[in-house]
């Protein structure tokens, strides 16, 4: 299966999907290969050819820093990677994230593509080559929008996959589909979730992986639609951030299943009601822990504030969506 990300009438890059002993054949086109991956997985990585090098990253969000791409970087260059070299990154979004911007900034930018490992990955993370890292305990602040070359999914990774992982992947998941709930995914994939496999999901995954991939190509540098991905995300982030201060265990996912709650009760509160019993039966978390008044200095100091007011996206009904700046008081 092949998607491609289309762009002012050019494909400028491709999601594919195959079994993961399909890969050393798309890399074939590279005279250099150097592979930035997550150790979790590292059994599962294939023998690649032309590899220049190799190097594991920490996943955590700690790690994802200017140091850590920094060290990435020095890595490619004893590596003696030229600028027809291809960063391959293998892992979730933290180890794409980083991979990517790395590949983006060293050099002035080389190629880079794509092997997400986690279903926040694959739905999500890996597709449409946002980069970045997280500075000062903020979310994402430091990064850039670069493509990957391909983004390539193998359904055989989420065998694997921790349960935790898993289900914060499924707030992505549901996420897509709530945006846009072409064929009534949204209701197929809060069913699957319930009760899911590789197998099942299979079908699901390619069909968000498009919905994003269309987005992107329609906007690829978020200057109108697609901020629609951010649902539920300008609550996320702040959560994430203030469990950062107080120590405490919040996965991205599990707070963009909150953000898109909260988010719901500002503009439908029935609907708030029915997507809570929805996340619930998927297995996701829907309690935010943290007072708004906690989470306000971390939203206005986020990336969609302008002004004084901070944009958020909001749901009108299931596949209907809007973006509107509201201030403090209005939140």
């Amino acid at each position: 299966m092949q998607i491609d990300v289309v762009n002012g009438g050019k494909t400028v890059s491709k999601v594919i999907g195959g079994p993961v002993s399909g890969l050393p054949d798309l890399l074939l086109a590279y005279p250099e290969v150097f592979l930035i991956y997550d150790e979790a997985v590292s059994s599962a990585i294939p023998e690649l050819p032309s590899l220049k090098g190799s190097v594991a990253v920490d996943v955590s969000e700690e790690a994802k820093s200017m140091d850590t791409v920094l060290l990435l970087c020095r890595s490619m260059m004893e590596a003696g990677l030229s600028r027809e070299a291809i960063v391959l990154a293998v892992g979730g979004g933290i180890t794409t994230d980083m991979a990517g911007f790395a590949a983006s900034i060293f050099k002035r930018g080389i190629r880079y593509a794509t092997v997400p490992t986690t279903l926040l990955a694959m739905v999500d993370a890996a597709i449409g080559g946002k980069t970045g890292v997280n500075f000062d305990s903020y979310k994402n602040m430091l990064g850039a929008i670069r493509q990957p070359e391909f983004t390539y999914i193998s359904s055989e990774f989420l065998r694997t996959l921790p349960e935790r992982d898993f289900r914060s992947g499924a707030a992505e998941l549901l996420k897509t589909f709530l945006i846009d709930n072409t064929s009534s995914n949204y209701e197929k994939a809060v069913e699957v979730l319930t009760n899911p496999s590789p197998e099942t999901l299979q079908d699901l995954v390619f069909a968000a992986a498009a919905v994003k991939a269309s987005i992107v190509g329609r906007d690829p540098y978020e200057k109108g639609e697609r901020v629609k991905l951010n649902l539920g995300h300008t609550f996320a982030h702040a959560i994430e951030h203030e469990a950062r201060l107080r120590g405490d265990d919040i996965t991205h996912g599990e707070a963009v299943a909150m953000g898109i709650i909260l988010s719901a009760r500002l503009s439908n509160p029935a609907l708030a009601s029915r997507l809570e019993e929805d996340f619930r039966r998927a297995g996701l978390r829907t309690d935010c822990p943290y007072p708004l008044d906690a989470l306000r200095p971390a939203m206005f100091f986020d990336k969609k504030a302008e002004g004084g007011k901070v944009r958020f996206v909001l749901l009108r009904d299931i596949g209907d969506v809007v973006t509107e700046f509201l201030s403090p008081d209005e939140i």
